[in-house]
């Protein structure tokens, strides 16, 4: 994806109310990441870009988990409160390959909260295709670690 459709990518991401994450470190390698909240519920995307390819040209495996694992991580966040947290378990499925270009959108959800664990699930989707499939259990923390 060459600069020109990068912004353009961006400029109609923006104009459907998605707005840049401030990100740091490995999330920021790999982003930019947008949000947005609709009905009351998180969505996040990430425009795939030629950095993102894997060997067969298609979006690495790897960064789909990463955008997963991530957007679970941020919704568990917003829903619960809880400012520190960490990844215990993540299971994912590759239902279908990613092409460089896709708009991958997550649209996490709140499975189960116990004192100490937060249960997530999402999909991964492009337009009405389901790309990834990913429910992840994460840990409660009182602070930085």
């Amino acid at each position: 994806m060459d600069g020109e459709m990068i912004d353009k990518t961006a400029a109609k991401l923006k104009q459907d109310g998605w707005t840049i994450v401030d990100t740091s470190g490995f999330i920021h390698l790999i982003g930019p990441l947008w949000e947005r909240k609709v009905d009351g519920h998180f969505e996040f995307a990430l425009a795939t870009e030629d950095k993102h390819h894997n060997r067969r040209g298609m979006v690495q495996g790897g960064v789909m988990m990463t955008f997963a694992d991530r957007t679970c991580g941020m919704t568990a966040r917003y829903e619960t409160g809880k400012q520190y947290m960490a990844t215990v378990q993540l299971d994912t499925h590759f239902v279908e390959a990613g092409k460089i270009g896709d708009i991958l959108v997550s649209r996490p959800r709140v499975v189960r909260t116990t004192r100490s664990l937060i249960f997530m699930s999402t999909e991964v989707m492009v337009d009405d295709r389901c790309v990834v499939m990913a429910n992840g259990v994460f840990k409660i923390l009182k602070g930085p670690e």
